[in-house]
């Protein structure tokens, strides 16, 4: 398995800690110095006394150093870069280290009781509430809604998404009987009186063709006149042609309750019967629909259809003045007053929160510990040796100065019992 060599810059903090762990290295081995300098000269002096109780203490305290400084560079490393067994435990042991971490956070901290109690005691409900209720608050809120937004729409693949979108309202209009549809669109629109509103456009419509086509009109009687009418006789055929048709239209656009009215009407909502009932209609609608929905603009439609919209979400994301970023503040800030004032609202978020963690907890706690132990795996040993003296060997320092003070402590009392005995 390849290794990885974690960061080897040293931070401001690692630095400040390369400090203090060399000025107490420093003070233990002067504490060591101190004892060897004591015990070669009692040794050198000869005279028995208190002097041999110096010389007890002093030799005690050597060993008391030696050993403890041992101990504390058999964790990160060979003592003297000898391949002493049982040495350099944290480079050769780092992946079982990695493990049991890994097995210790797990068994912990990461369990559904130590969460919850945490979660119980940090009132995120409330506390959620009170920050959201400020409006820069809010308005920092709905900008990482308006980010996350704006990065969801640009990662996702527009031919999927198209894709997608044209299944759906494929499926949609498929299973959507057309026919039955338009006839119940007409029987809105006489519900609503629309229909008269349409003929009465119709009809100005068809008096203004009349008044712009008249000339067109008389010719075409000049055509289908015999030759040996005279023309002022189709004038006056015409003429009273024209002003019927005229006095026909005014009479019906002039008269709601005109019994043309009333015929259009009746063959309206029988036409939108049969389209709803009649089994040649419906089939006929059907094979409109399906010629519809393979027409190449109805892609191009959908492909407009979602790039136009994408490309409207994405400005409204990042413009803090547009209506959906307002609107997203706005519903934010009172979603904090709510829960602010709202007891059991903050109750409810809180169970929420708890739950949503627990069942993440009780199903992803071992990913977690997959992941401190197959990273420390990756690290390489001697860095992960460096970078852990770095956090607690300042600490493991007492314990040769302790070892010094301790072991030459034994050693007087050693020889005090010698001497009495």
């Amino acid at each position: 398995m390849s290794t990885t060599m974690i960061p080897t810059g040293e931070s401001l903090l690692d630095e400040a800690r390369a400090r203090d762990l060399r000025r107490m290295k420093l003070v233990a081995l002067s504490l060591l110095v101190a004892a060897a300098i004591v015990f070669v000269w009692a040794s050198l002096d000869g005279r028995d006394g208190w002097v041999g109780y110096v010389k007890a203490f002093a030799e005690a305290a050597m060993v008391g150093a030696l050993a403890d400084w041992f101990a504390v560079t058999a964790l990160f490393r060979h003592p003297l870069r000898l391949p002493i067994p049982h040495t350099a435990i944290i480079p050769r042991r780092k992946d079982q280290i990695g493990r049991s971490l890994g097995t210790f956070v797990e068994e912990n901290f990461l369990t559904a009781e130590v969460l919850g109690e945490r979660l119980e005691q940090a009132q995120i409900g409330r506390r959620t509430g009170e920050w959201l209720a400020r409006p820069e608050n809010a308005a920092k809120a709905s900008e990482a809604l308006g980010d996350a937004l704006k990065g969801t729409l640009e990662v996702l693949d527009d031919r999927e998404v198209q894709h997608g979108l044209e299944g759906v309202v494929r499926r949609r209009i498929a299973d959507t009987p057309v026919s039955p549809v338009v006839g119940k669109a007409i029987d809105l629109t006489v519900d609503g009186g629309h229909h008269q509103r349409l003929l009465d456009a119709v009809l100005v419509g068809l008096g203004g063709f009349l008044d712009d086509n008249r000339a067109t009109f008389r010719r075409r009687l000049d055509e289908e006149s015999p030759w040996w009418v005279p023309e002022p006789i189709d004038d006056r055929v015409f003429e009273k042609i024209y002003t019927a048709v005229g006095s026909f239209l005014h009479d019906v656009g002039a008269d709601s309750d005109h019994e043309v009215r009333h015929s259009i009407e009746d063959r309206v909502v029988a036409f939108a019967e049969r389209l709803k009932h009649d089994p040649e209609l419906l089939a006929k609608g059907e094979e409109l629909k399906a010629e519809l929905l393979d027409h190449p603009e109805f892609r191009a439609w959908i492909e407009s259809l979602w790039l136009g919209a994408k490309r409207s979400l994405i400005e409204a994301a990042n413009d803090p003045t547009s209506e959906l970023r307002i609107r997203a503040t706005a519903s934010l800030q009172q979603l904090g007053q709510r829960l602010e004032a709202d007891p059991e609202l903050q109750h409810k978020v809180d169970d929420w929160v708890q739950r949503a963690l627990g069942y993440l907890v009780e199903h992803y706690r071992s990913e977690v510990s997959d992941l401190i132990a197959s990273t420390v795996e990756r690290w390489d040993g001697e860095s992960t040796a460096r970078r852990m003296e770095l956090q607690v060997g300042r600490d493991l320092q007492f314990i040769r100065i302790n070892g010094t003070i301790v072991g030459g402590l034994a050693g007087l009392v050693i020889h005090a019992a010698a001497e009495l005995l």
